[in-house]
């Protein structure tokens, strides 16, 4: 079988998240407790407080507490869930075994200190920098001041929120540079995204599969018996797919008639809805045109013309969602596989998937090719 070289797609640029605050009812107090089961004789069994580590009298509480019930209002649509997070409570997290914690973002350097405290060797950030921007976290000095401990590791592996197929793209590299972290630290792994909501465990379910040898549902439910989380499990089972069978890629051309114009432009496709790559006017064709490799999969897009955004009618249109918007599309569909492929794709799309010792040793191997 063919394996799969990776690229990291362009940094996203959210620019603002301004939806109508609204509040679940998900986590409402800093000591809420979950009931947690056991799922395997050598990981941790009973009951597993949330952990939370705020320190009170801040003066950004206010301010802190308005954006999180505007991040909370896009995440739970983005999510399809109900799902809360109050930055202002401070970082929280649950052990999801001994050596494996999962949890929200850093907020100062000290936060740093209270993880050394219950043995974290490595802190594996996921945030992008305009998730780091939008609640003024300071990367820098957290990262400084773990270097000068010298007794924990601060890597980042960014991922971009929302976005279940830039996930499904990135978690290879990022599972692998997790794996090398944990065989060289040891200790304590902190995996975390903002809210340690979507991301992280996401990353955490996919290296539970790939590399600690669960069954994808038997880690999706020990998961969720630790932490109230939401992973995406489609794009773990594609991101499997795409390594053991290789991934193809597709050339397409996008075009929108018309000279009248002085700027055409399109954001989506592989690069997020905050990054907007310019297209090239044709003046023999009277059109303006983009040509693009994409790998297999469904892209969603926008024409901006002049600054304003708008669907190409003669393209492929989505059906309105639940917000009314509509935006055209773009799917890149798988080329002919083997049989041994199609067999091996069928078994990892099905309902309790799993992989062979073999399969999993493949991965192990690219892991180990990957250049961080």
């Amino acid at each position: 079988m063919s394996t799969l070289r990776y690229s990291t797609p362009p940094l996203p640029d959210f620019e603002s998240r301004s939806r109508t605050p609204w509040i679940s009812n998900l986590v409402t107090s800093a000591h809420r407790t979950l009931n947690l089961g056991m799922m395997r004789s050598h990981h941790r069994r009973g009951n597993i407080a949330m952990n939370f580590t705020h320190d009170s009298g801040s003066n950004m509480d206010n301010a802190d507490a308005e954006k999180s019930d505007i991040y909370s209002n896009d995440m739970s649509k983005a999510m399809g869930s109900v799902m809360t997070y109050r930055h202002e409570l401070g970082m929280n997290y649950n052990f999801i075994y001994p050596s494996m914690i999962i949890g929200s973002c850093l907020q100062t350097p000290q936060d740093v200190d209270k993880l050394r405290k219950i043995g974290v060797r490595t802190i594996f950030c996921l945030q992008q920098n305009p998730d780091l921007e939008y609640f003024g976290v300071d990367i820098s000095a957290i990262r400084e001041y773990a270097f000068k401990c010298g007794d924990i590791e601060h890597i980042r592996a960014e991922i971009r929120d929302f976005d279940a197929f830039d996930l499904r793209i990135r978690l290879p590299a990022v599972v692998s540079k997790l794996y090398k972290a944990i065989k060289r630290n040891r200790g304590v792994t902190y995996v975390h995204c903002t809210a340690g909501l979507g991301r992280a465990p996401s990353v955490m379910l996919a290296y539970m599969f790939w590399i600690e040898g669960y069954k994808l549902n038997e880690g999706h439910q020990l998961l969720q018996s630790r932490r109230v989380c939401f992973p995406k499990l489609d794009a773990i089972k594609s991101a499997t797919i795409d390594m053991l069978t290789g991934l193809s890629k597709s050339s397409v051309t996008l075009m929108w008639k018309g000279g009248g114009c002085s700027s055409v432009e399109i954001s989506g496709l592989d690069v997020g809805w905050g990054q907007k790559i310019p297209l090239t006017f044709n003046e023999e064709q009277g059109v303006w045109i983009l040509e693009k490799e994409l790998n297999e999969g469904h892209y969603e897009y926008k024409y901006i013309i002049d600054g304003q955004w708008m669907c190409n009618e003669n393209e492929l249109m989505t059906f309105p969602n639940s917000d009314g918007h509509v935006n055209n599309y773009v799917e890149i569909v798988k080329r002919d596989m083997s049989t041994e492929a199609m067999d091996l794709s069928n078994r990892l799309e099905n309902k309790d998937p799993d992989l062979k010792k073999e399969e999993r040793q493949m991965i192990r191997d690219l892991f180990e090719s990957f250049n961080d």
